[in-house]
């Protein structure tokens, strides 16, 4: 293990097993949809999903252009 101490490897452990229980719920949540009962999603379900996902990743961009170029000229 090198220089790995034990709470290196109890903080990884955790993190996997956070991630897999994140992709298990995305996917089990996915698949929800698709039964006979709740019908898939419609167009209108996903060009809403698409402008929510690209109106969120605008603003955490331009939040971060906005900090760099605030520390940049010592605005900060």
């Amino acid at each position: 293990m090198g220089k790995w101490g034990a709470g290196t490897i109890l903080v990884l452990v955790v993190l996997i097993g956070l991630l897999a229980l994140a992709i298990y719920v995305g996917v089990t949540g996915w698949n929800m949809g698709s039964d006979a009962v709740g019908g898939s999603m419609s167009i209108t379900s996903y060009v809403a999903m698409a402008l929510g996902i690209v109106v969120t990743l605008a603003l955490g961009a331009s939040l971060m252009a906005l900090m760099c170029y605030s520390s940049k000229h010592d605005r900060d």
